[in-house]
């Protein structure tokens, strides 16, 4: 009877141990799934459409990128492509810009996220590439690799508001692009930004401020403008907790160049 008891502990043993060492993998592969890793030594400063800087972007070291696909904008010169981080096992889910409450708008002659614009959704999603067909050029709107979450582009097929068509003219990105809690990794611990960018992807503002971090939005047909939830980093440890202050911006979708607080 001794000895069942003892082979019965240790087969519990053996189970409880095999489980831990695979909690213990699958927690590594899950740290390295959706992340890059910087370089704190080095440094840029990414600057605003004014040419001031906006915050300090580290370098991130050497990533394997590839071209996924072109997007098509309803701005027949522009198109963009965009690019992926190289996975040594493909990975088909895709990350979310919103916590929660993602909706999108819709109605009868409106089929896109919001009126003229459609939605890109990342999961590695390291950079975005611009393409110009009347100068034939090509730019990134980000200097070096980053996580991006999602990005709004003019909507390839016409949309409108009230029966009167409506044109957008700029890229709007959620974005990780920088190491804001200093643990030498890039990932959805830090802050996510939000960006402005021109046609041309080549002028950029940071919409919200730098010690935010956007949560979720929600739009508003009556006045054609998108609010972004956001959390403040009041204790500055550069990641976002549940208690900290959450405030509410908006943004006119007209002219998105600035973003203004409600709350």
């Amino acid at each position: 009877m001794q000895s069942i008891i003892h082979l019965r502990k240790l087969v519990w043993g053996i189970g409880l141990m095999v489980i831990f060492l695979c909690a213990c993998r699958n927690k590594g592969e899950l740290t390295k799934d959706e992340q890059l890793s910087v370089n704190p030594d080095d440094e840029t400063a990414m600057l605003d459409s004014a040419g001031n800087e906006l915050t300090n972007t580290m370098i991130m070291n050497d990533t394997a990128t590839y071209p996924s696909s072109v997007v098509l904008t309803g701005l027949p010169q522009h198109r963009l492509v965009s690019i992926y981080k190289k996975m040594k096992v493909k990975n088909s889910r895709s990350g979310s810009f919103y916590s929660s409450g993602e909706t999108g708008y819709s109605e009868e002659n409106n089929e896109h996220f919001m009126p003229g614009i459609d939605v890109l959704y990342g999961f590695n999603l390291v950079n975005i590439a611009h393409y110009d067909f009347l100068t034939e050029k090509q730019n990134l709107l980000f200097k070096k690799p980053v996580l991006i979450k999602s990005l709004y582009y003019p909507s390839f097929v016409q949309d409108s508001i009230d029966k009167k068509p409506v044109n957008r003219d700029y890229y709007l990105v959620s974005v990780y692009d920088e190491d804001t809690n200093k643990d030498t990794l890039l990932n959805k611990k830090d802050l996510r930004h939000f960006y402005w960018f021109d046609a041309n992807g080549s002028q950029v503002t940071r919409l919200l401020p730098d010690d935010f971090s956007v949560i979720r939005s929600d739009y508003d047909p009556g006045n054609d403008v998108m609010f972004l939830f956001a959390r403040r980093d009041k204790n500055k440890n550069g990641e976002i907790d549940n208690n900290e202050p959450l405030h509410l911006f908006w943004i006119s979708l007209k002219k998105p160049e600035k973003a203004k607080q409600v709350y």
